[in-house]
């Protein structure tokens, strides 16, 4: 019963995780506010978080929330304000009652979700994985995806680096030649 159990959680969990990203995506490409828009792609790149972790892929997880969600997003909003392209009326997506209340509904969903899970009668402690001899006297499981990025991979991440650099000093530029004219 308890794997039955974990398996049916994981593969709920799964295709939340899943259809919040989906859904999200074609939100953030349908808005007309880039702010908007924004925080749309935010709530993608957690839910992809969420999936990387759901896969034993904690690293890779809070990699996507750091690097993505936190400075990527934030790099972009202030390119956004800076350009000044979006207005304070178009900042929210819920108007109405109905989506308040699909607000509501999916926060009370996710509060029965964790009372079920904290008044369940099975061992839900977390499970920590021994780590293997090789790994630890390599480097770490660290070591195993910076060891590529900074030796095989080095050129290319530095030149993304300069590419966003680019893109932003660009938008600046743009945002710069509009007002003046």
């Amino acid at each position: 019963m308890g794997n039955e159990f974990f398996s049916l959680l994981y593969s709920f969990h799964f295709y939340l995780f899943g259809l919040i990203a989906v859904a999200a995506a074609i939100a953030f490409v349908t808005r007309k506010s880039p702010v908007a828009a924004a925080m749309w792609l935010v709530v993608t790149m957690f839910c992809l978080a969420a999936l990387y972790v759901m896969m034993d892929a904690q690293f890779i997880g809070v990699m996507q929330v750091l690097v993505y969600a936190g400075a990527i997003m934030v790099v972009f909003v202030f390119v956004v304000m800076l350009l000044n392209l979006g207005h304070p009326s178009e900042l929210s997506d819920i108007s109405g009652k109905w989506g308040r209340l699909f607000a509501g509904f999916l926060g009370l969903a996710l509060v029965a979700e964790i009372l079920t899970l904290t008044r369940s009668p099975m061992d839900l402690r977390l499970v920590v994985p021994t780590i293997p001899v090789t790994v630890t006297s390599t480097g770490g499981i660290i070591g195993g995806v910076s060891g590529p990025l900074f030796r095989e991979y080095l050129l290319a991440f530095e030149l993304t680096s300069v590419l966003l650099l680019i893109a932003i000093v660009g938008a600046v530029v743009l945002g710069r030649k509009r007002s003046a004219s």
